[in-house]
């Protein structure tokens, strides 16, 4: 769609007929085409840009030199990751400079179906952000999966058509798309004119030019930089990724150094509250960018630019005259902190705190609640493998900062392995199904974890330790979720040291980011000091165990998953 055009009194204040409403004086406006900073006055009126220069307004802000970029935009990402309902994250981004994300609602779609993408949208409408909405391609993600909701072609359809969605969120089942799978070939059919998000994970040749034919064109799943090469020389946009568990943007960014910025846009894909909270949003990837050499202007164009032409933001990603004034204020560049932010020429926050009243309070949809529907509460004894002693079995590998797993052989029972149990209960449908596997690289030495967060059909996942007392603390830690109706624990000996209650459809809380975030800090505390984890963000790297369509080895209610084959495989091989 084009960008709409502005309003009549606009036009009258770019002829300099009519005064502004607001006037940024003085800064140096990014030109993202040309790379260039403009020194130049900015003129704002009813939500838009309307002219570069001097031009009476109603209110003056002086930014003495100061850089103005776009509003940043994210150009993957999924709200229910962050744990926060969407007003609390846009109030917790909005002062950090993120105006803009496009968002894949399949976490919530697998729980609730369309009435929660539908509360999602509906509360989404009511904030001072953009919020594009992708489609959810891949509810369940794959057939060994149990959400408790599926979307076929005509649920894509619904959520486009009806829901306004703005493109086919990433199409997980890849190896459908390359065998052309019917049923997959309908829900990109349905797309017509929008983008088709890609998710595929070491695919390339043959596969990945199918995978292209089929109509797919990004990927945000590239972790090693000849993925993302040979994505971009076949035309592919890459979206490089900086999540809290999955970080590929020292990997990838070189192929920016090399070849420059066409294709190519920042998302996190996956980020936790306390990353958000200490750490930024978009402008730490913008920062990590700049310090792995990308030039600032390059840095801001794949936050900004790149990203709205991709999903056809038309009305964002530049200052010229006609955008929407979704402006960031930089007094000091280099640290990718915004003194001042506005959204549709309304100053929203100021020096990194959200100016009262920016963003209304929004009460959590109703359906989003009491979502964990366990048949009964699980005995120890249907958490023990019970293996003979010498067992070798198939087991999960964790690797630091990858979403990508190992599939590997290992004897149960040897105390040189870094072993810990692992289970999958099913809980949207009551089928009372476990599923019984192993972890190897978690660091795990006692007590279990557990999370109602178990990408992406979000069935209850829990880890313990391998010992006889492991079992007794997972099922005391599932009892707790159930509680609680959804959220993440931490168990030791019998006994709750620390949780996170996420009862908006066991995915996200229905509290501030500070508390959110001082809760999961708490939680990966007492991992690290009580249960002996030594593992970067252990509860994010818990919740994708069970995402069948990443390398090499899943385990969901249905069992071990060798996502190569795409097919069950069984424990002792």
């Amino acid at each position: 769609m084009a960008r709409p055009p502005a309003s009549e009194r606009a036009l009258a204040v770019a002829r300099g007929e009519q005064p502004a409403d607001l006037l940024l004086r003085g800064g140096r406006v990014l030109a993202c085409a040309t790379r260039q900073w403009v020194p130049t006055d900015l003129a704002i009126a009813d939500g838009v840009v309307c002219a570069w220069g001097t031009r009476d307004a109603a209110e003056v802000i002086d930014v003495d030199g100061a850089a103005l970029t776009p509003g940043l935009i994210d150009a993957h990402m999924h709200l229910e990751s962050t744990k926060l309902w969407v007003d609390q994250f846009v109030a917790t981004v909005l002062p950090r400079g993120t105006t803009a994300v496009a968002a894949d609602p399949h976490e919530i779609a697998n729980v609730a179906g369309i009435p929660g993408v539908a509360a999602l949208a509906e509360a989404a409408r009511r904030l001072p952000f953009t919020f594009g909405i992708c489609a959810s391609s891949c509810v369940p993600a794959s057939p060994f999966e149990s959400p408790g909701a599926s979307l076929g072609p005509e649920e894509v359809g619904v959520l486009l058509e009806d829901l306004g969605a703005i493109g086919l969120a990433e199409v997980m089942d890849f190896p459908g798309v390359v065998a052309g799978d019917p049923t997959i070939r309908a829900k990109i059919a349905r797309a017509g004119r929008r983008r088709v998000d890609g998710h595929a994970p070491g695919l390339h040749g043959p596969q990945l030019d199918a995978y292209l034919a089929a109509g797919v064109e990004s990927d945000h799943e590239c972790t090693t930089l000849a993925e993302a090469e040979e994505r971009r020389a076949k035309g592919m946009w890459v979206f490089v990724r900086q999540g809290s568990a999955s970080q590929n943007l020292a990997a990838l960014i070189p192929t920016v150094l090399r070849h420059g910025t066409d294709l190519v846009a920042l998302c996190t894909d996956d980020r936790e509250p306390t990353t958000l909270v200490e750490l930024g949003h978009m402008n730490d990837c913008v920062r990590l960018a700049i310090r792995h050499g990308v030039p600032d202007t390059d840095a801001f164009v794949l936050a900004t630019a790149n990203p709205a032409a991709y999903h056809g933001f038309t009305h964002l990603g530049h200052l010229g005259p006609g955008y929407q004034a979704d402006v960031c204020v930089f007094d000091r560049l280099e640290t990718v902190e915004p003194a001042l932010v506005l959204q549709a020429g309304r100053l929203v926050a100021r020096d990194g705190r959200l100016r009262p009243g920016a963003v209304p309070a929004l009460e959590p949809p109703d359906v989003l609640r009491e979502t964990v529907r366990l048949d009964h509460l699980p005995g120890p004894a249907e958490l023990d493998l019970a293996l003979p002693p010498g067992t070798t079995i198939r087991a999960i590998g964790v690797e630091p900062h990858s979403l990508s797993t190992r599939a590997l052989l290992v004897p149960f029972d040897d105390p040189a392995v870094d072993l810990a149990r692992l289970a999958v209960l099913e809980r949207h449908h009551g089928t009372g199904r476990v599923g019984l596997g192993a972890v190897v690289g978690l660091g795990l030495r006692a007590g279990a974890l557990a999370s109602t967060v178990g990408h992406d059909a979000h069935n209850v996942m829990v880890c313990g330790a391998r010992g006889p007392e492991g079992p007794a603390d997972m099922a005391v830690a599932v009892a707790r979720l159930a509680e609680l109706g959804g959220g993440q624990v931490a168990v030791l000996d019998g006994q709750v040291l620390a949780e996170l209650p996420l009862p908006l459809g066991g995915l996200m809380s229905d509290q501030p980011a500070p508390t959110v975030a001082e809760a999961q800090a708490r939680l990966e505390r007492v991992a690290a000091e009580a249960l002996g984890v030594r593992f970067p963000a252990p509860f994010m790297t818990l919740s994708f165990l069970g995402l069948s369509v990443i390398p090499e080895l899943r385990l969901t209610d249905r069992g071990l998953v060798d996502v190569g084959a795409f097919a069950l495989t069984p424990l002792v091989p």
